[in-house]
């Protein structure tokens, strides 16, 4: 069986042809490029812990749940002969904050103050790199209740126990380490005063799963961010990208979108082939 020459040549395509299958190829090429940039799945997340806990002596603070003790909370009640010292810490070891035996988070640091002491931060308050941290290889005073036998006076100091008036869901900036990286993260506490003394409530805690990104006190999720894209059209540039709803894009609208390439792309010669 014979075939007819003509089916056996090579079909030549015209120049204009060319161009359009050209246009056509890189439109779909940056649409497929913008789908796969929207639907990058975030990596940084905060993981928040919900807790109900009174700390009496010493409470490990795991904030990650590796099976680390990051911090140390303690509340120390010391009976002396001339009156009694209630004081609440926070540190890296589990002996009342007392013991010169540092662990492997001896690098963590707690949100200080000038005066040397931990900082009861208000709700939304920035917890990152730039801010005074206490307590590398130490530990770091939170509040104390003095009690003189002698005088029956009671003296209070420190920003936990605000003067005897206490405070309620303040937090603790902390920053630690996973892996080497520093991390930030907060602990939410009520400290109530009686008359005696004072008690301490943990009620959560959480942390920034990204190395390095400031957390807020009281954050437990990230920011939603709206989906933007770029919008290659007469009306815009490549360093001014305009936000839009991503649409499915069908073959007609790449083909549309084709149209809208740069001059200087769309007057390109593409070789033919005869």
């Amino acid at each position: 069986m014979k075939y007819s020459s003509a089916l056996r040549k090579t079909a030549n395509l015209s120049e204009s042809i060319h161009q359009q299958l050209g246009m056509y190829a890189l439109a779909a090429s940056a649409a497929g490029v913008g789908v796969l940039a929207l639907t990058q799945p975030a990596e940084a997340r905060i993981i928040y812990t919900h807790v109900n806990a009174t700390i009496q002596h010493v409470f490990p603070l795991d904030l990650n749940h590796d099976g680390k003790v990051d911090f140390y909370l303690s509340h120390s009640i010391d009976q002396r002969s001339g009156g009694t010292i209630s004081t609440l810490r926070v540190c890296h070891t589990g002996i009342n904050c007392t013991s010169s035996m540092l662990g492997s988070n001896a690098s963590n640091q707690v949100r200080g103050s000038s005066r040397g002491g931990a900082v009861a931060l208000r709700a939304g308050a920035r917890i990152q790199n730039g801010y005074r941290f206490l307590g590398k290889d130490t530990l770091v005073p939170m509040g104390a209740r003095r009690f003189s036998t002698h005088s029956s006076k009671t003296s209070w100091s420190g920003q936990w126990v605000n003067g005897g008036k206490g405070v309620k869901n303040r937090y603790l900036g902390l920053k630690f380490k996973i892996k080497g990286r520093f991390h930030f993260g907060w602990a939410r506490l009520t400290v109530t005063t009686t008359k005696g003394g004072f008690t301490v409530t943990l009620t959560g805690y959480a942390y920034e799963t990204t190395a390095g990104k400031p957390i807020k006190a009281g954050q437990t999720k990230e920011a939603a961010d709206a989906p933007t894209t770029r919008y290659f059209g007469p009306s815009a540039s490549l360093t001014n990208p305009i936000a839009r709803t991503p649409q499915p894009a069908s073959l007609g609208m790449l083909a549309l979108g084709a149209q809208q390439l740069p001059l200087r792309w769309r007057n390109e010669t593409l070789p033919v082939t005869n």
